[in-house]
């Protein structure tokens, strides 16, 4: 398989020392960034037919990774602020 869209550093590449450091001391954050990385994969699986899914389940789980990806951009941005 090979480069998956959306990763969370190829997405944030201004936030990747932060992204390392908040997934090894931030519990919450730490689950968010595991919840965001599973749901990544299992789209891109669907999306390169290696296990194919409805539509419907496909426009839901983009929906989860958009709110896990905006929850993980606010916390990177309040992280960066202070």
């Amino acid at each position: 398989m090979g480069h998956t869209p959306h990763e969370l550093a190829a997405d944030f590449p201004e936030f990747v020392d932060q992204l390392h450091k908040l997934k090894l001391r931030d519990n919450h954050f730490q689950k968010l960034a595991e919840q965001y990385h599973d749901i990544n994969r299992t789209i891109h699986r669907a999306e390169t037919n290696i296990e194919p899914t409805t539509d419907e389940h496909m426009i839901d789980m983009r929906k989860q990774r958009m709110t896990l990806k905006d929850e993980i951009h606010g916390i990177l941005k309040a992280v960066k602020a202070s």
